[in-house]
């Protein structure tokens, strides 16, 4: 009967710029079946509320480990908010003293520069890698949805990414159009959705279906990629100040390394417990 008993699962709910995660830290609290926890805790309703589950573990090859699960059970290769999350927890849980971080994802290992104010996490820059065009690549390319016709451009972050520049983002139908291009047959595996604006003061507003999630508040890598895109189709340059729904991240590509340099808060939201049945 013992085994049957629920266990008590601790966890933290944070954001970056408005992308909302759970965040367990599996050195205290392994778990099995992440993809169901995912699916049942990301409710809004009946579960806790986010866009995925967190995972932070041990690395043999860097400081930490991440794994992440979308809404809908299926596992992302990586997350900028999440990784600029992770870096603020580990930190203000007394994991690590380290500002400069390495952390494994399925993409690869990623570098993380935390910035400190009063002892407290203000803002991290995680070095994002060199990004590289998708598969099939598209540069200013047209891909039809529907009814609609749109002119886009493939990016890959670690995680797959759509670009499709507008004049006027918010008269889009998102929701409609992000379902039908994240399941485009160009993609077998699927695509996040980026519709994005140069907006007059030289900042980029942005708008992202996710893969998995549908609508939300924000993407990492979805902003990075739009700023790669922007520079490569001659809409702006090496910096950019991306603009989501749940905030803002600079982003910068820089010339002599080639690589995105993601600069952005993490928040933590509140702390709770969820009781967890053994699985047999």
């Amino acid at each position: 009967m013992q085994d049957r008993m629920p266990r008590i699962i601790k966890f933290t709910k944070m954001h970056g710029a408005g992308n909302d995660y759970i965040y367990i830290d599996t050195t205290r609290y392994p778990i099995d079946r992440p993809n169901e926890i995912a699916r049942a805790w990301s409710k809004p309703h009946t579960g806790i509320g986010s866009d995925g589950l967190v995972l932070i573990g041990l690395s043999k090859h860097a400081d930490f480990s991440m794994r992440i699960f979308n809404a809908d059970g299926s596992e992302a290769r990586m997350c900028g908010n999440a990784s600029r999350c992770i870096g603020k927890y580990v930190y203000e849980h007394g994991l690590t003293r380290k500002t400069n971080l390495t952390l494994d994802t399925l993409s690869g290992i990623k570098q993380l520069q935390l910035h400190l104010r009063d002892g407290k996490v203000e803002a991290i820059t995680v070095d994002m890698g060199t990004p590289g065009k998708g598969m099939p690549a598209l540069f200013e390319q047209p891909i039809k949805a529907g009814s609609q016709t749109y002119t886009a451009t493939t990016i890959s972050m670690g995680n797959p990414h759509l670009v499709i520049f507008t004049g006027n983002i918010e008269q889009m139908n998102l929701a409609a159009a992000g379902t039908l291009l994240e399941h485009h047959p160009w993609f077998p595996d699927r695509t996040n959705v980026e519709f994005a604006q140069i907006l007059p003061d030289g900042g980029i507003r942005m708008r992202v279906w996710e893969r998995g999630s549908g609508i939300t508040q924000a993407c990492g890598t979805g902003a990075c990629a739009t700023a790669v895109a922007a520079f490569l189709t001659g809409r702006a340059g090496r910096q950019s100040r991306i603009q989501m729904d749940g905030g803002m991240l600079h982003i910068e590509w820089d010339e002599q390394t080639g690589h995105v340099l993601m600069t952005g808060e993490a928040t933590t939201v509140f702390e709770g417990e969820m009781a967890l049945n053994n699985q047999e």
